[in-house]
């Protein structure tokens, strides 16, 4: 299971780099189809760019699927835990585990529902279709306005999202039964920079201490206002 650990990730930077890519080159192309310089009008004025907010759309949909799964594994989702934490350790884990079943079952329920629906809303005939088969009455199912896409297709988002982000609570209550622990994510910690925090924070020690020094503190000054320094001077 280990190509799962990071499958939100990928999914989400794809679509966020896509989204952001398509968003720049549609507004530039609105600019200088605008701007009259020869020959390059004419040719963006050829150009069409339409479909470019419907697709934006339909990425961000996507994004906010893959990204709630990835809020379950890494615990950036809001808790109101107050009450709970104030129980005694045995209680508290039992509702914390009934807490990760039930997202478990509702998105789970979310999933099926969803899947159901896209396969009558135009699955069902594209799968008969595919492999050749007799459609029958099966409706076709609706398109999207400019990109003419499937409407299933798009709605795809919801029954994969929501079943992973059902295994994903699966997941969460399958080690917490283990281990007692929950996911945790720390809002003031940006991944990649910890070596750098700690030179910064070195960095300002040391301006603080020479600081110190032109200021002409003596050593008992300085150890009052900073104990943990030791009262050292450089």
């Amino acid at each position: 299971m280990k190509f799962l650990d990071h499958l939100e990730e990928w999914i989400i930077s794809f679509l966020m780099g896509g989204a952001t890519l398509l968003i720049f080159f549609s507004v530039l192309h609105r600019y200088l189809a605008s701007a009259p310089i020869p020959y390059l009008q004419d040719w963006l004025l050829t150009l069409n760019f339409s479909w470019a907010q419907e697709l934006c759309i339909i990425m961000f949909v996507w994004m906010a699927k893959f990204g709630a799964a990835y809020g379950v594994r890494t615990g950036i989702h809001v808790g109101v835990d107050v009450v709970v934490n104030r129980l005694e350790e045995k209680t508290r884990a039992k509702f914390v585990l009934f807490a990760l079943l039930a997202g478990a079952l509702f998105t789970g329920c979310i999933g099926y529902l969803g899947g159901h629906f896209v396969w009558e809303n135009g699955a069902h005939h594209a799968f008969l279709q595919f492999f050749g088969m007799d459609v029958g009455d099966i409706p076709e199912g609706p398109t999207t306005p400019d990109l003419e896409w499937p409407t299933w297709m798009v709605y795809c988002a919801i029954p994969l999202g929501s079943s992973l982000m059902s295994f994903r609570f699966m997941q969460v209550a399958w080690t917490f039964v283990k281990t007692g622990e929950l996911p945790h994510h720390d809002h003031a910690h940006v991944e990649g920079v910890e070596d750098e925090a700690s030179l910064v924070g070195e960095v300002l020690a040391e301006g603080e201490e020479i600081t110190h020094v032109h200021l002409g503190q003596g050593d008992k000054e300085w150890a009052k206002s900073h104990p943990k320094d030791g009262g050292t001077k450089p």
